[in-house]
């Protein structure tokens, strides 16, 4: 990584005090995402992580919505997820990875979710968290969201997005260069 892209992953002074506002604002605002939480305790990590608080402001700047999610095991750190209640704004109309988007022959999209993720410094939700963050309100309910796809499924030319409809949530699968104006991808980060 170059020296450049260090100094561009860092917030300015004045940039700090305000994500760490509007993320206690949501965090006190849903406290049924992270019940036994402390907000000192996150923002006490937040300040020690200066490049963790440049990730959250790539995910709250991309329409993420970022909040602390309970974990089921209490290990002394804090996963943010993207909590927007339709995926990500500014994370729409990629295709899943690199290898998918220089393999496509037109039309291609402007990104993938992979790189994205990687560039922003979070990892897409797996299936399993996706799940988890569905227990804390109905989220993708005219959209659809990207996830984290085994090598398996890869390999195959295969990637997974999940979805929520008709009372159910959904996870299915679309070839790896599709993309839709209503599919982002749901990142978290680890804290």
């Amino acid at each position: 990584m170059s020296k450049s892209s260090l100094i561009e992953k860092k917030l300015a002074a004045v940039q700090i005090e305000s994500m760490l506002n509007i993320l206690k604002v949501r965090f006190e605002k849903n406290q049924n995402r992270h019940k036994g939480i402390d907000w000192k305790a996150v923002e006490k990590k937040l300040r020690a992580a200066p490049e963790k608080l440049w990730s959250l402001s790539e995910m709250e700047r991309t329409g993420g919505e970022p909040d602390v999610i309970a974990d089921a095991k209490d290990t002394g750190v804090f996963h943010f997820y993207d909590c927007s209640p339709e995926s990500p704004s500014g994370r729409r109309s990629f295709c899943y990875d690199r290898k998918a988007l220089e393999e496509r022959k037109e039309h291609k999209p402007k990104n993938n979710v992979i790189d994205c993720a990687d560039e922003m410094g979070v990892e897409l939700l797996n299936e399993d968290q996706y799940r988890h963050l569905q227990q804390y309100g109905k989220i993708d309910t005219k959209t659809s969201s990207w996830l984290k796809t085994p090598d398996v499924i890869r390999k195959l030319d295969g990637a997974l997005f999940g979805d929520y409809r008709y009372g159910t949530v959904f996870v299915y699968h679309n070839g790896v260069q599709s993309y839709y104006a209503a599919r982002g991808f749901r990142a978290r980060l680890v804290v």
